[in-house]
């Protein structure tokens, strides 16, 4: 693993905690900004160093996400700059522990995920000298504030860092606002600051955003979504069906009995899915329901005498799912539905041409001029004229990026 120099304020993360720092009495460290800025790996190995210096046979917790993103965004880059540093390692993966040691002293790291509420149960009852948190700002309050109250050894310390969320998180209103009263070191990133990153890279990351995530992501600030969710969908966009063949065909449901049905066939053509057609059924604008198997039809007229890969269809359409799995004719796979993720990776791969849009298919393009942000203060669209926004979203999350669910099924096969 090749380290270039650290920048300036990736040293002060390094370093704040250090005799002749005039930060050491701090309670905590927060790094928020851009993504890709070197504000993680900077931060996971300050950690660990800083707790040898204060600590010996303590225990101390490291939080992702999930555990899965905790090794991938944290332990994996982090262990080969240990060994070389001196450090041993041993892994228990079993049980999700750490025991590092250097010389005579050793302590424990436990790994956690904050994915949801439920969460908090998991770090109850332990005793910690310090934990870190890898994106904050996805987790819940419950699970971030149980395991601060664990943290009862003297001299502990909590270590935070994340990307911007809207300004009415519940994190940016009790820490970022309040770092006085909190005794908080504050240090904003952005991707300037990551030594390791070309110029053209930068550039790159530059396009890949628009709008309120470019401000997030690639400015570093916490502000508030607003107006048509995928602005840059304009009519020169979409793009005349290509000429075949091509190489894979799948295809992608949101399902609905009183909201619309949308369908989207796509076609897979140099590493590049078209949607090159769909059926979209609106009860209240045709003035009837369809019923399960009337969809299913619908289907597989859309599909016509194609082979598809598979069927990727919203999770909560348990009926539907189970119509097309009795016929037995397609393979079904239950979506990827987290939205706000799942709209930012739909917005990258439109931008950078990985997913294209068919101009026969009128009711996605309608769709993208009218899908809009609601504006009452969290991240998350107006529940209206969204169900091929929807379908296409699942589309890229689970089946254009390879999710886990699409990598299970073709493991499957």
């Amino acid at each position: 693993m090749i380290i270039k120099p650290f920048s300036k304020k990736q040293y002060q993360v390094l370093t704040w905690w250090c005799d002749k720092s005039k930060n050491r009495g701090r309670s905590a460290l927060i790094c928020d900004g851009a993504v890709r800025s070197g504000k993680t790996f900077c931060m996971s190995v300050s950690f660990v160093l800083w707790s040898f210096y204060r600590f010996d046979g303590m225990s101390f917790a490291i939080c992702g996400k999930t555990i899965r993103s905790a090794r991938r965004n944290i332990i994996t880059p982090m262990l080969p700059t240990l060994k070389s540093l001196g450090f041993t390692v041993e892994e228990k993966l079993s049980e999700n522990i750490l025991n590092i040691s250097i010389g005579k002293k050793s302590n424990r790291f436990y790994l956690f995920g904050g994915k949801d509420e439920s969460s908090a149960a998991l770090i109850q009852g332990m005793t910690l000298a310090g934990v870190m948190f890898d994106e904050v700002a996805l987790m819940p309050r419950s699970f971030v504030e149980q395991a601060l109250a664990r943290c009862s050894v003297e001299g502990s310390t909590f270590w935070f860092n994340c990307n911007p969320e809207y300004p009415a998180h519940w994190f940016y209103r009790e820490w970022i606002k309040k770092l006085e009263e909190k005794n908080a070191l504050y240090l904003h990133f952005t991707m300037k600051d990551n030594p390791s990153l070309s110029k053209e890279t930068l550039r790159r990351y530059e396009r890949l955003y628009s709008g309120a995530f470019y401000e997030r992501f690639v400015l570093g600030r916490w502000v508030a979504v607003s107006g048509a969710i995928y602005p840059f969908m304009k009519d020169s966009s979409f793009v005349k069906v290509p000429e075949g063949p091509f190489e894979s065909f799948a295809v992608s449901a949101d399902y609905g009995t009183v909201n619309p049905a949308s369908f989207g066939l796509w076609a897979l053509k140099d590493d590049i899915w078209y949607r090159i057609a769909e059926s979209y059924f609106d009860s209240r604008r045709e003035g009837y329901q369809k019923t399960d198997e009337e969809h299913y039809s619908a289907l597989c007229e859309l599909i016509g005498s194609r082979k598809v890969e598979c069927i990727v269809i919203d999770p909560s359409a348990a009926s539907f799912i189970e119509t097309v799995r009795r016929h037995g004719e397609y393979s079904v796979i239950p979506a990827n539905n987290d939205v706000l993720n799942g709209i930012r990776r739909t917005s990258s791969a439109l931008k950078e041409g990985r997913v294209k849009i068919c101009e026969n298919c009128t009711d996605s393009i309608r769709e993208f001029s009218l899908y809009r942000w609601d504006e009452r203060g969290t991240d998350s669209p107006i529940k209206e004229n969204d169900h091929a926004m929807d379908d296409i979203r699942y589309f890229v999350t689970t089946i254009a990026e390879g999710g886990a669910e699409f990598t299970a099924f073709a493991a499957r096969r």
